[in-house]
């Protein structure tokens, strides 16, 4: 992400409808319930785990209080994961904003942190490193000081383990720089060493290899900034620029690429301003995470993708309704609810909480707000019965199942009701009838006023 200075306002002259996903697609963006960027995507144990950075939703220039987490096993269909680490995490930094690009690696059984954050009376970032034990962490400050002291250019993190076990830190805007971590990955050995210039470098660089070749993908030169990446037979350079990935868009003033080898597939994420533009015609800094699938040329290189609007991901397998899906499971919702005749006016839609005895759930389910989970198998025989686990129900709320779109065919209608209790969870359930194959499946919130209708924690169909 770009930190010259708070970026100039870009003139947009319509509002962005809210896009629709072509069916079994991942477009742009993938997250709708809440900004954010820097992605830090992990694959682990067959699964896609999604760091990023949060936006929050009054944001006008960066404002960063947390890191969040993301996953998937079809690159479609994401699950919140909640807060794995915030500023309070490190309690020695500044607790007002700065919870910028992180980058998170597993080795030996642990999973690391590493983030650019502010040090009060410094006007100057450091990088520091937090730990855990799963994938959600919690990450926990293990220095309980930065690992990089601070400077002007740490910010952006990106590590990789080579095979022979060392693992390198990069970091830098404008510049880049580099330090051999130890293998305790919170200290490091040697001198932290000036890259020579790449050409188009900004920032927010990712460093991997694959096969014989390493590279470095980064935002290039700002602004408005684009993807690039450079190559190198050696870990530490030095590095070839090879082009651009996505070019310079006037579209997106910030961007920060990750990149991985998924399933047979290779993937890459960034970020755009859709949704901030779909609320306002003004520029802030409130951006959405996004991905594209590509496949590497026979040399190596990485063919030019051009801009979001132009990629996607496939589905890689259809989702399993006859075991518990959480409900924060989504391909698509509406975050925004507006009135067509006065499309500036809005109100937030379905978003997730969380708390340490639910954990997530979805919840501000307003009236005519849904959310997409994509290609749902029911099989030849299909569903027979759905079975909704909901709290804090207001009197006349429902839930509708439709299949495909969403005026689609109805399945089945859940009566919600008054729940009773504050934070009781109940099932709900109703008969089905016609979900029969696979199709996207539409989870439609009915009820009356603005107000949220239900929470609501996971459901499943039965045979």
């Amino acid at each position: 992400m770009s930190r010259i200075g708070i970026k100039a306002a870009i003139a947009i002259l319509c509002v962005i409808a809210t896009p629709k996903l072509a069916g079994a697609q991942s477009g742009p963006p993938i997250i709708q319930t809440r900004f954010t960027a820097d992605p830090a995507p992990l694959v682990h144990d067959g699964v896609v785990y999604l760091y990023t950075s949060h936006d929050e939703d009054d944001a006008a220039g960066f404002k960063m209080l947390d890191w969040l987490l993301y996953s998937s096993t079809d690159m479609v269909n994401w699950t919140d994961r909640g807060t794995v680490a915030s500023l309070k995490t490190f309690p020695w930094a500044v607790q007002s904003n700065d919870a910028w690009a992180p980058h998170i690696i597993a080795t030996d059984g642990k999973f690391y942190l590493y983030a650019p954050i502010s040090i009060a009376g410094l006007p100057k970032n450091v990088i520091a490193v937090a730990v855990a034990d799963k994938p959600e962490g919690p990450f926990v400050d293990v220095l309980g000081k930065p690992l990089i002291a601070p400077a002007n250019d740490n910010i952006d993190p990106t590590v990789w383990i080579d095979d022979d076990g060392q693992a390198y830190l990069y970091w830098g805007n404008p510049d880049l720089y580099y330090v051999k971590l130890n293998k305790d990955m919170v200290s490091y050995s040697g001198p932290i060493t000036k890259v020579d210039r790449i050409l188009d470098y900004q920032e927010g660089p990712w460093f991997y290899k694959r096969k014989n070749n390493y590279y470095m993908a980064f935002a290039s030169t700002c602004c408005s900034e684009g993807i690039g990446y450079s190559m190198s037979d050696k870990p530490t350079g030095p590095w070839t620029y090879k082009g651009p990935i996505m070019a310079h868009d006037a579209r997106a003033t910030g961007n920060h690429p990750g990149i991985i080898d998924y399933k047979g597939g290779s993937y890459l994420f960034g970020f755009n301003y859709e949704l901030n533009f779909a609320l306002t015609p003004m520029h802030h800094e409130r951006r959405s995470v996004t991905v594209a699938k590509f496949d590497y040329n026979p040399d190596g290189t990485i063919p030019n993708l051009h801009w979001w609007d132009r990629t996607s991901a496939p589905q890689l397998e259809t989702l399993n309704p006859y075991k518990r899906v959480e409900a924060e499971t989504i391909a698509w919702t509406s975050r925004l609810k507006r009135d067509r005749d006065r499309p500036y006016d809005w109100a937030p839609g379905v978003t997730t909480a969380g708390d340490v005895k639910s954990g997530i759930f979805v919840t501000r389910t307003t009236d005519r707000s849904y959310i997409k989970v994509a290609g749902v198998d029911f099989g030849s025989a299909g569903a027979s019965r759905f079975i909704a686990n909901v709290a804090n129900g207001v009197a006349g709320s429902m839930l509708e199942l439709r299949l495909d779109r969403v005026d689609g065919p109805v399945i089945g209608t859940v009566s919600i009701g008054d729940t009773g209790a504050p934070g009781v969870w109940e099932d709900r359930q109703t008969a089905i009838k016609g979900a029969i194959g696979t199709h996207d499946l539409y989870l439609l919130f009915k009820g009356s006023g603005d107000r949220s209708l239900f929470d609501f924690d996971h459901w499943r169909f039965v045979r």
